[in-house]
């Protein structure tokens, strides 16, 4: 028998592996690094009661690991223990101090106060963690420090504040204080730094040099995530339209959590996917539906201290925890391989003016 060459063979082993990674179209999709998380609990329905959303568009995460959630429909915030209590909630339909127009995006800071992005009003409004007024800022317009309806907001570690703006197609950055301090982006569907619809923002922890952090914007529909440094240095970005892995349909949600990592509330694929730092894809899961570990439209995600993620499934008016351990073959979230329906873009839910072209 003719003995096979082992360098050869090697070589084609690898190759093989290199395209399978890779997602080559004629082989398999790309393979994922790890196991998606346990999903853990779940909790809210459609409602205007303690405990239920009008469709929760995003979450923020105390260090204790109290959840607040922008409970979008409702114009208000309703703050969990991490669990899903119920511990408190503010805010109501209206342009007065505590009061919300459909408020997209929260965030937290170092010291507990709580930032919201208030977007039908075009402002910025901070709280303490238990919802007291303390300050606000912004108006519309396009200048420094006026917004188009912000959606996206997050803090870094220095407390710098950090807003996406849907139609001024640009990221503002302030003081925690709501003092301007930069600005980038224009309107684009391809350039580095350009963006069409920039819906959310997350900021890692830094590093030794700068712990204002890297900044990674949700580019919405250019289908795309790009990432900056705290200044608005164009570093990299990745994805495009579709389903495969590291690919997106109409993204809104994006979170880093302690150790670089990067999720994605990949909306009209109905997943979370999850990437390093620099965009290469870990693993993923979801899929279209209502059972634990399905979403519908997921819109917000976050994770706390422990490496918990949370979900904001905003079609199915709920929040789902899933955990930071490795799951067993039984219970891993899949994503379904059954077609799910092929929505019509559109903004968000409400009200209908959020669906007209930007």
């Amino acid at each position: 028998m003719k003995e096979r060459n082992p360098i050869v063979f090697l070589t084609a082993t690898v190759t093989l592996m290199v395209l399978l990674v890779m997602g080559g179209s004629t082989l398999l999709p790309a393979l994922a690094l790890e196991a998606p998380p346990n999903y853990h609990t779940q909790w809210g329905s459609l409602g205007s009661g303690d405990d239920e959303f009008g469709h929760p568009s995003s979450m923020a995460v105390d260090s204790i690991g109290n959840v607040y959630v922008a409970d979008f429909g409702n114009s208000r915030i309703q703050k969990f223990d991490s669990n899903g209590v119920f511990l408190t909630k503010w805010g109501s339909e209206g342009s007065g101090d505590g009061e919300f127009q459909y408020p997209y995006g929260v965030a937290v800071d170092n010291s507990g106060n709580v930032y919201v992005a208030d977007t039908f009003n075009h402002r910025i409004q901070k709280f303490d963690s238990n919802g007291v007024f303390l300050t606000k800022w912004g108006s519309e317009g396009s200048g420094d420090g006026q917004f188009q309806r912000p959606f996206g907001i997050a803090v870094d570690n220095s407390d710098n504040v950090y807003v996406a703006e849907s139609r001024n197609y640009r990221i503002q950055k302030f003081d925690s204080n709501g003092v301007f301090v930069i600005k980038w982006g224009s309107r684009g569907y391809s350039g580095d730094g350009q963006f069409n619809f920039p819906k959310s923002v997350a900021v890692d922890s830094g590093d030794l040099f700068d712990d204002s952090g890297n900044v990674y914007v949700v580019d919405s529909d250019n289908h795309r995530i790009q990432k900056f440094d705290s200044d608005g240095v164009f570093l990299t970005k990745w994805g495009r339209r579709d389903s495969g892995d590291g690919q997106f349909q109409y993204p809104s949600g994006v979170a880093v959590d302690s150790s670089g990592n990067v999720y994605v509330a990949d909306s009209y694929n109905h997943r979370i996917q999850k990437f390093d730092s620099n965009g290469v894809f870990l693993t993923k899961w979801g899929g279209f539906g209502s059972g634990n570990g399905e979403f519908d439209l997921p819109s917000g995600v976050v994770v706390d201290n422990s490496g918990n993620v949370y979900v904001a499934d905003s079609g199915n008016s709920r929040i789902q925890k899933f955990g930071a351990a490795p799951p067993t073959p039984t219970s891993i979230p899949t994503v379904t391989p059954t077609p799910t329906p092929t929505p019509t873009p559109m903004r968000f839910f409400l009200p209908s003016i959020i669906n007209a072209p930007t």
